[in-house]
């Protein structure tokens, strides 16, 4: 039994409660949003670091609020799988505020807005009760419509708007398989639902139901083909800060939810007795993955193919959770956590290129950007290269954990496409690095200051851990064992 377990209610509870005290200091100062919101988000992740070792200690934690049991209370549930994402979420949110200090926007009701978006994710990721996810999930979207149209460009309120009309849609569906797996059961807690879902009958029609309605709506907030295209405009048009939370992040986080519900939930028994759904999300996972690779290779502005690459990149994460074996499983975790810190920081270097170099986003501005900022193109290649997957990088590590889940199960023609999408990858990074750094430089160095050593650092420490991580990752499989044991 872990010993501080109502650490898991303070990491929720705080980032949403205080994202009210912003607001209240508008009253009196304008720009103390930003100290309010580093602060709060710091001390949440003490506490997560605080609560990771102990539930790596003494197990997972199972704490309701106020006391007040099920079906009645709210009940939170943490594990080794929970805190991974919980200190990715974390210590994303830290590096983005790092980079809005002076990349912006400004401002207490943008920071009041970022701490609902952050109490949100972090609420989805602990909940313990499929309704309570809907819950958190619509906190977390509504949030981050208001921060995708507080970009400084017009048509970012479209982007919202169509992100706000997407999102509805799949909170929609998500809400109706909530009701029919309450209508099968009578109960929303996740663990009691893993009993009673069994004594419905996994081949009960309202069951399946409930769960493709529940998979669909979780599809679309994942931004899997062909309900992606929402995403590609939230990042074109959001802040920079924004971009980063919203792919690295905002889909993790969700695809956490979605491997809650079929392992947790529904249970693996569901998808043996129910093997065509396996099926169709290995081959949508497929979609995903070299669709958004295709994508990708048409694009020249940054945002946008890095946006398409989530699109790929989450695909292969779906493609572990579809083998549904531990090393494949395994793989899915840890490409899920390597790529939020890859995909973020090259979110957050291309608005820090934007500010220095007066706001260039395509393949052709970037020629020559290594003659005048070295650390920074560095960091580009270090992140372009763990992005592509090749070794000995964290993105290639978690893509090989993956194919070999799916050789083990003798999907070696799934193997085979895992590893070959290596090559689609390259065809979108490699054209940057051609430019950064074997073209003559023919732009304006705008504003050198605008890049602050916190910046830099943040840039440098998440280049390094997209190189390095794949060297620890049997100590990372070590934390994650139990946690990947108790799914599949």
């Amino acid at each position: 039994m872990a010993e501080y377990e109502w650490l898991a209610g303070a990491i929720v509870l705080l980032p949403l409660l205080m994202a009210a005290i912003p607001i209240a200091a508008s009253l009196r100062w304008d720009r103390v949003g930003w100290g309010i919101a580093t602060s709060i988000v710091a001390t949440t992740f003490a506490l997560a670091a605080v609560l990771t070792w102990d539930i790596y200690t003494n197990g997972p934690v199972e704490y309701t609020l106020g006391a007040i049991e099920w079906p009645y209370g709210i009940e939170l549930y943490a594990d080794e799988f929970s805190m991974l994402v919980v200190i990715l979420t974390l210590g994303i949110a830290l590096g983005v505020l790092t980079y809005t200090r002076v990349g912006g926007p400004r401002g207490n009701s943008f920071y009041a807005g970022f701490l609902l978006l952050t109490g949100g994710m972090l609420g989805v990721i602990i909940t313990g009760d499929i309704f309570n996810l809907y819950v958190f999930l619509e906190i977390m979207a509504i949030s981050s419509y208001a921060l995708v149209s507080s970009s400084k460009y017009r048509w970012s309120t479209y982007a919202a708007f169509k992100y706000l009309l997407v999102g509805t849609v799949g909170a929609s569906f998500y809400l109706l398989g909530v009701a029919l797996a309450l209508s099968a059961t009578g109960t929303l807690n996740m663990h009691d639902l893993a009993t009673q879902l069994a004594v419905a009958g996994y081949d009960d029609p309202v069951v399946i139901t409930a769960f493709v309605l529940m998979g669909v709506g979780l599809a679309i907030k994942i931004a899997l083909f062909p309900v992606h295209t929402w995403l590609a405009d939230a990042h074109a048009s959001a802040p920079d800060g924004i971009s980063a939370v919203i792919s690295a992040l905002m889909p993790a986080v969700a695809v956490y939810a979605f491997a809650r519900i079929i392992f947790t939930v529904f249970t693996p028994e569901f998808l043996e007795v129910n093997p065509m759904i396996s099926q169709l999300l290995l081959v949508g996972a497929l979609l995903s993955l070299f669709a958004g690779s295709f994508f990708a290779l048409l694009q020249d502005h940054i945002k946008l193919v890095l946006a398409y690459s989530t699109v790929s990149q989450f695909g292969l994460i779906l493609i572990g959770i579809a083998v549904a074996n531990e090393t494949a499983m395994f793989g899915s975790m840890l490409q899920l956590f390597g790529h939020g810190i890859v995909k973020a920081s090259l979110f957050l270097l291309a608005g820090m290129f934007a500010l220095r170099f007066g706001g260039i986003r395509t393949v052709d501005e970037y020629a020559g950007l290594a003659k005048r900022a070295p650390i920074m193109a560095g960091a580009f290649a270090a992140l372009g290269i763990a992005m592509i997957g090749l070794p000995p990088t964290v993105g290639f590590v978690g893509k090989w954990y993956i194919a070999l889940g799916a050789f083990e199960e003798g999907l070696w023609i799934i193997s085979a496409l895992v590893l070959g999408s290596t090559l689609l990858s390259a065809g979108y990074i490699l054209p940057f690095l051609n430019r950064i750094y074997f073209h003559p430089f023919d732009g304006e160095d705008v504003d050198p200051t605008a890049i602050t050593y916190g910046m830099v650092m943040i840039l440098v420490i998440g280049a390094g851990l997209g190189l390095t991580l794949g060297f620890v990752s049997a100590e990372i499989q070590t934390f994650l064992d139990a946690a990947v044991s108790r799914l599949v």
